[in-house]
This record gives structure tokens, C-alpha cells and sequence, in this order.
């Protein structure tokens, strides 16, 4: 798999909490210069990086990011401002806590409420995997299926671990045939970024391979 590739399913990120206009704009010219899947940016830049991109790649969001447990209502909104300033792909974090507490009606309703805001745009779902037993992680892969997410996604990057293979490896065997995967977190070379996507993730979640291809100079 060559880099072009590989950028491709790149969601190219920047949810530093000092990220200035400034920074927005070089991530969208970056991502528009290796055709990225997406420029991944606070709520609060969505309007300006969609007004600035003009169509050329999609915006994606973040929505109870990075703890998960603001109300639904508030996420609800958050999302619903996300779409009215021009972000197309919406990644929301499951509260970790009723999840714990096998709150799993709670957390279908939370996403079945974003899904229906989100209808004609992308929805991920983070679980921030690297908190969550095996069978918690299993239990995700069954809601996010029901619910009608389009994807289920590793990890925010803020908290202790990011993305690994084995949690590749069991989304991929218990998600439905219609949700694709997102890795995201830890990602920091291409030849991770190649055994994610051979594993079965359609996107990756990462601030590190376009500072790699320009490194490079092979572009």
C-alpha cells in the first residue's frame, strides 16, 4: 500500500487546546495537498475550516470530546451547531460511566438520538476502548451495529492508550457488516497505519503521517 493510499483514510487531526486559527488553516492546506478524508478540528474552528475549505475535504467534529459524559441533550446540540457550520462527519464520545454501569438502553438512545440529527452525515462512535474490558468493547460493537452508526472508533488520543491491533482485530469480528472501523490514537508511522487498515479499519485518526509525508519529500 503506497502513502497516497494511506492518506486517503487519513483523518488528519488537530484537537490541541492551543490550536489557533493559524493552525487550522496550515492542517487544511496540508490536508488539501495529500487528499485526506477528512481535516479533523474542534467545534469551535468547524465553521471557519468548512468556510476556508470550500468543499475541497470533508470537516468532521468533535462532540463530547474527550470525557463522554456531558447530557445527551448537550450533545444533541453540539452536534446539531457541528452540521449547521459546515463539519460533514461527526465523532461523538459514549459516557464511559453508564457504560460501566450497563446503562446500554441510556447509550442506544444517546446515539440513536445523534444518528437521526446526523442522517445525512457520517456518525463515529468513540469508546475510548483502552478504559473498557473485552466484553464491554463487545457489548459497544453490538450497540453501535444496532443503532446505525456508520463507525465505531478507538480512542479521543487524550487518554492512556490509543489504538492497538486487538481491538482492530475484535471490532472487525463483532461489528455488523455495515460499520466500519476508525483507529485512532498511537498512530505514528505508516507501516502502523498499513497493519490497521490490513486489520480492517476504513479510517485512521491521526495528527502524525501528514508531518511524516512531509518529512519524507516523497510528495
Amino acid at each position: 500500500m503506497d502513502i497516497f493510499q494511506i492518506l486517503s483514510k487519513v483523518d488528519n487531526t488537530l484537537l490541541s487546546q492551543t490550536a489557533t486559527s493559524a493552525d487550522i488553516k496550515a492542517l487544511c492546506d496540508d490536508s488539501i495537498r495529500f487528499k485526506t478524508a477528512s481535516v479533523c478540528v474542534p467545534p469551535s474552528y468547524a465553521k471557519e475550516a468548512a468556510e476556508y475549505l470550500q468543499s475541497q475535504i470533508a470537516v468532521c467534529t468533535v462532540i463530547g470530546f474527550p470525557n463522554g459524559n456531558t447530557t445527551s441533550a448537550a450533545k444533541c446540540f453540539e452536534a446539531e451547531e457541528a452540521l449547521k457550520n459546515g463539519a460533514a462527519e461527526i465523532d461523538m464520545v459514549i459516557n464511559i460511566g453508564w457504560l460501566k454501569d450497563k446503562r446500554y438502553r441510556d447509550i442506544s438512545g444517546e446515539i440513536s438520538s445523534l444518528r437521526e440529527i446526523c442522517r445525512n452525515s457520517i456518525l463515529k462512535v468513540i469508546i475510548e476502548a483502552c478504559f473498557l474490558t473485552d466484553g464491554e468493547k463487545i457489548e459497544m460493537c453490538r450497540i453501535v451495529t444496532d443503532t446505525g452508526a456508520d463507525y465505531i472508533k478507538t480512542s479521543t488520543g487524550f487518554a492512556s492508550g490509543g489504538a492497538t491491533a486487538h481491538d482492530i482485530e475484535l471490532f472487525a469480528e463483532h461489528t455488523g457488516p455495515f460499520v466500519m472501523i476508525k483507529a485512532a490514537g498511537g498512530i505514528s508511522s505508516f507501516e502502523d497505519a498499513e497493519k490497521f487498515i490490513q486489520l480492517g479499519a476504513s479510517r485512521l485518526g491521526t495528527s502524525r503521517l501528514v508531518k511524516l509525508a512531509k518529512e519524507s519529500k516523497l510528495i
